[in-house]
């Protein structure tokens, strides 16, 4: 007899899903990773984050983590004060 959580034989109680890393090697010009890694860390990331983060993107990656990543930043950069600005009610709701 099979139990609740048992389907044809198959345990589905408890699935766990995580990422999964491949090392890839790439040839690029010394120079150039001098300079993006000068970038990066101005970013307060590494290179290897960089590359990480550019191709996600380039695949199309999970657009909320992403938006969550920018939102992060901007708010950092700012320290999290809007510096004065505040919404418009009326621009807000196309009152114009």
């Amino acid at each position: 007899m099979q139990g609740p959580e048992q389907v044809h034989g198959i345990d589905t109680g408890s699935v766990s899903t995580y990422p999964v890393y491949v090392n890839l090697t790439l040839s690029i010009d010394e120079r150039v990773v001098k300079r993006a890694r000068r970038v990066a860390e101005s970013l307060g990331m590494s290179l290897n984050q960089a590359v990480r983060q550019y191709l996600d993107e380039l695949a199309g990656g999970d657009s909320v983590e992403r938006d969550l990543a920018e939102l992060r930043e901007l708010s950092a950069r700012s320290g999290g004060r809007s510096r004065g600005w505040r919404f418009d009610r009326d621009q807000v709701h196309d009152r114009s």
